[in-house]
């Protein structure tokens, strides 16, 4: 069937089973766009209010769904637009495609009206981009592009088309989604190493990472915990693949970690990494990180193998592959004096917050109460960010959406969004903080245009609440530029770009709020003021070992 470029894209889109896209239109994609007016009854497009939005919408809904998410922009800087959301994709792996249109073939490389070489400025941030300049290609790249995205560790990937080639025509075939062959590597040795290494450990701990969510492993990942008898901690990509709730979950590794993972992980004779890439935030000082522990690292990306910290045993490969077969041949392992020695970690150090008045680690705990902790939760990045991961139980994965590895403000809006789009029977919260809100809160004019029912909590403290914590503890309370005690009124934002808003300023406020914000089934901001001096605790200093964790008590001690 002979077809023009841009219906060739609609069609691709819906070879590949996508059934909802965000963007923003302009000059070059307007063929596109003209396309997907014809389509609108079988892909839902959803116009955000800035072309990073449409970034972050896409990795949130594929976060959510574990589809790949897709997004669309025009050329110059609509492109640009897209360039922090695809790096935060690709930071934390989330398989998203993004397309974007250029100048005529003509004019490319000529300094055209809004013409930037994308593909070139993408290439550090994305698994493989493409820019098209003959339509006869064009099918065969976006299958190739949605192939990529979502192979192996899975990323985004660009596909850069021409104007014209979205005008001209060829001939295009139908074809089913295809994944992209697999190089199968024998791991039968490795595996057999490991077990032996696991079977001769006396303190093991396991570490979960993002690999382990997006593997799918959580049900292998919990069935190997029960069978190593080993206590388990992870990161904040890896919420929600062991159960937030199990006895032998510690709570998150690292920075903002518990003392009780921290500690642990500093004890232990056998480190398990799933999934996992040994982050700075995780490790802190790598030269003392689980000085004490032989590593067993399993990951997909065999890139990651030795990275940044020395591995005494590894294995490439799928998680839930690779752990399906270590489940099937290990026997039942037991460590009680290890076990009950971490449990008395626990006890000793249980996270904690002064409840004598409104605070954020509050609101989070009463977030999880109010929705039986079954939300989906997306997050800015902050305080508030590690307080969601310390104080919301994660029983399942894909409910944390937050950006790991770039830390991005002003992610959390446009991500919610995409999330409540691909699960529109879950309930969907974004709790960023008021620094971060400012970014990206004209997003909100897009949930009320469509009146998708997400619910914004800002947690307002009016500072830069994590900046200025560092400012307090390492920079002598010199508080440069990170004040934000002005007169702008969040309720009055919502509201005038079309949302409910409820203000929050006692505890007792809190559970009601969330409930009416819950029943109104539109979107709703939450405004909660906070102390502008409340920390997150522990905290390990930059560049310390994990050994080294902190709390409230002990800085109080040390300055006494």
């Amino acid at each position: 069937m002979l077809l023009t470029g841009a219906e060739i894209v609609v069609e691709c889109l819906k070879e590949q089973g996508v059934d909802t896209v965000f963007g923003y239109p302009g000059g070059t994609i307007l063929n596109v766009y003209d396309a997907l007016y014809q389509h609108s009854n079988e892909i839902t497009h959803i116009l955000t209010s800035h072309e990073q939005g449409a970034a972050h919408a896409a990795d949130g809904y594929a976060r959510a769904t574990g589809k790949v998410g897709v997004c669309l922009a025009t050329s110059g800087p609509g492109a640009t637009n897209l360039v922090t959301g695809i790096a935060t994709a690709y930071m934390d792996s989330v398989p998203m495609v993004a397309i974007t249109c250029n100048v005529n073939l003509p004019s490319l490389g000529k300094d055209s009206f809004q013409e930037v070489d994308i593909a070139g400025v993408t290439m550090p941030i994305t698994k493989h981009g493409y820019i098209v300049k003959d339509v006869n290609i064009l099918a065969d790249t976006l299958r190739k592009a949605f192939a990529i995205a979502r192979s192996g560790r899975p990323g985004p990937v660009l596909v850069d088309i021409t104007k014209d080639v979205t005008a001209n025509q060829c001939e295009y075939t139908k074809q089913s989604a295809e994944a992209l062959p697999v190089n199968e590597q024998d791991q039968s040795q490795m595996i057999e190493t490991a077990l032996q290494l696991i079977k001769e450990a006396k303190k093991p701990f396991i570490y979960v990472g993002g690999g382990a969510v997006i593997s799918g492993a959580y049900k292998e990942v919990r069935e190997f915990a029960k069978k190593a008898d080993a206590p388990v901690c992870d990161t904040l990509m890896g919420k929600g693949a062991f159960d937030g709730h199990d006895p032998y979950y510690t709570g998150m590794i690292g920075m903002h970690g518990t003392k009780t993972s921290n500690f642990g992980v500093s004890e232990c004779d056998l480190l398990i990494a799933l999934g996992a890439r040994f982050s700075d935030r995780v490790v802190g000082n790598p030269q003392k990180f689980a000085e004490n522990a032989k590593v067993l690292h399993i990951d997909i990306d065999a890139a990651e193998i030795n990275k940044n910290i020395r591995t005494d045993v590894s294995v490439v490969g799928d998680l839930k592959e690779v752990l399906t077969i270590i489940n099937d041949k290990l026997t039942q392992q037991e460590h009680k004096d290890w076990i009950a020695h971490i449990m008395e970690l626990k006890e000793k150090y249980p996270l904690a917050y002064d409840d004598s008045a409104l605070s954020c680690p509050y609101i989070i705990e009463e977030i999880d109460r109010v929705t039986g902790g079954e939300a989906v939760i997306t997050t800015d990045v902050g305080q508030h960010q590690m307080w969601a991961a310390q104080f919301y139980k994660y029983s399942m994965p894909r409910t944390l959406l937050t950006s790991g590895g770039l830390g991005t403000m002003g992610y959390g809006l446009g991500a919610c969004i995409g999330a409540k789009m691909g699960c529109p029977d879950k309930i969907c919260i974004n709790i960023a903080g008021d620094g971060c809100f400012r970014m990206n809160m004209n997003e909100l004019a897009t949930a009320s245009r469509y009146n998708i029912p997400i619910i914004q909590v800002v947690i307002n403290n009016h500072v830069l609440g994590m900046v200025r914590q560092w400012q307090t503890l390492f920079y002598g309370k010199r508080y440069s530029q990170t004040v934000l005690n002005d007169s702008v009124d969040f309720c009055k934002v919502a509201e005038g770009l079309g949302c409910e808003a409820i203000r929050v300023t006692k505890k007792e406020e809190v559970a009601p709020a969330l409930e009416k914000a819950i029943a109104m089934k539109r979107p709703v901001l939450l405004d909660c003021i906070i102390p502008e001096d409340d920390k997150v605790f522990p905290m390990v200093p930059a560049g310390a070992p994990i050994s080294e964790a902190f709390d409230a008590k002990d800085l109080a001690q040390s300055n006494g």
